[in-house]
């Protein structure tokens, strides 16, 4: 999992949470909202769970989110590793980095987003055609 920030196109900042399987190299979900709680996150991967089963590790990077009070007890509740990544080495979480490259490329420098309802059509066909 990654976060990554872009902006509406009239300039209000959103964060969007991209999520890649390393084994397949697949994404399961890209989020786009405002901003992030904790609980946002665990929502998103208990949907992804229920489609797709649970991963035995979780590769994320060091964002206040990740390290919270709602995700840390509830993949340890599940038996799923989070496997955090050196802070300042991009490259130990090179499939997501290589994924959110593509996906900058190919939709966030393809499109302007007008609104949150307009960004996430748009993000979910990148995201399948990934």
């Amino acid at each position: 999992m990654d976060f990554l920030s872009d902006q509406l196109f009239g300039g209000r900042r959103i964060r969007v949470l991209t999520i890649v399987d390393n084994f397949t190299r697949v994404s399961p979900a890209i989020d786009i909202r405002l901003s992030y709680r904790d609980a946002g996150v665990v929502a998103i991967l208990e949907r992804i769970a229920r489609a797709y089963g649970r991963p035995e590790r979780i590769r994320v990077d060091n964002e206040p989110v990740f390290i919270s009070k709602d995700l840390d007890p509830g993949a340890w509740l599940h038996g799923v590793e989070l496997d955090f990544s050196w802070p300042g080495k991009p490259t130990n979480n090179a499939f997501a980095e290589s994924f959110d490259g593509k996906f900058r490329a190919e939709c966030r420098n393809a499109y302007w987003f007008l609104s949150l309802d307009d960004a996430r059509p748009k993000c979910e066909a990148c995201r399948r055609l990934q």
